[in-house]
């Protein structure tokens, strides 16, 4: 593997935290984790690959949705343990359930309310 991953500051798990943002509006779209392959076959594929900690398996964004996301710039914070990729989301779907971005809930007055609409309905992206 390249030296740069090595800059990376991974957990015990082999795990790095890494934001997905819009790279048009700035907007955070999800929040996920990467291990070493994921990186490395994001800065490879110019596509986001992340470790599914529920699959405990890589991972290609929009594999099944078909909703991808092309990277165009990836970051690393000041203490090298977050990522942050910058990317245009195909279909601008970004959440498994059908919403822009998987932070479609505020706290509001002593609980969350749904805030975004539901773009398309997660049955009729996978099938179920």
């Amino acid at each position: 593997m390249a030296d740069w991953l090595d800059e990376v500051l991974w957990d015990d798990r082999g795990l790095v935290p890494a934001i997905a943002q819009d790279a048009g509006t700035g907007r955070v779209l999800m929040f996920a984790h990467m291990n070493r392959e994921a990186l490395q076959r994001t800065v490879e594929t110019r596509e986001a690959h992340y470790w599914s900690r529920s699959r405990n398996r890589l991972w290609h964004k929009g594999e099944e949705s078909g909703h991808i996301q092309r990277v165009r710039s990836i970051g690393l914070d000041c203490d090298g343990d977050v990522v942050l990729l910058e990317v245009e989301q195909a279909g601008g779907i970004a959440c498994h359930t059908g919403r822009a971005s998987c932070f479609f809930r505020r706290f509001e007055g002593d609980r969350w309310v749904e805030v975004e609409p539901v773009l398309k309905d997660p049955g009729h992206i996978y099938g179920r």
